[in-house]
């Protein structure tokens, strides 16, 4: 049983921090900043409307994750640190697969254009790692133990 909640806790809240992480790309790069949109390769009107899909695909992913959450909650099977550690693990993995997969490997689109791109994508994919080993620190110290506790 505790492994099990365990697990869903992490899920539910990695859904969270992935959804999250979108978020916080989408809104501070892609419009605040203005750096990018998330797909460059085309015409203006077709990056804005990447952006207007990555905004409706995390807003989904926001949705369904804080209700497995609530779920989760609802039915006294949450557990916090778990579900921290999972929120740390998606975070870290959204912005490490935009930083390898997006960027590099399929060139979707670089962080910035004009400049040069080597101390954005150390300090975009070291942010990444950060959040990947704080997670899973996290989510490794919530483990369920031998003893049946969480």
């Amino acid at each position: 049983m505790a492994g099990s909640a365990w697990r869903r806790s992490a899920l539910a809240a990695g859904v969270i921090g992935v959804a999250v992480m979108a978020a916080v790309d989408e809104i501070v790069f892609h419009q605040l900043l203005g750096w990018h949109h998330f797909y460059d390769r085309s015409t203006p009107s077709i990056g804005l409307l990447s952006d207007g899909l990555l905004h409706a695909a995390e807003l989904l992913a926001l949705v369904g994750g804080f209700f497995w959450y609530a779920d989760l909650r609802r039915r006294g099977a949450l557990l916090p640190r778990a579900a921290w550690g999972g929120f740390l693990l998606g975070a870290g993995a959204f912005q490490l697969f935009d930083g390898i997969v997006d960027h590099k490997v399929l060139r979707l689109h670089q962080i910035r254009y004009g400049v040069h791109l080597l101390p954005y994508d150390v300090v975009w994919n070291v942010s990444a790692a950060v959040l990947l080993l704080a997670g899973a620190v996290v989510l490794w110290r919530a483990r369920p133990r031998s003893d049946g506790r969480p």
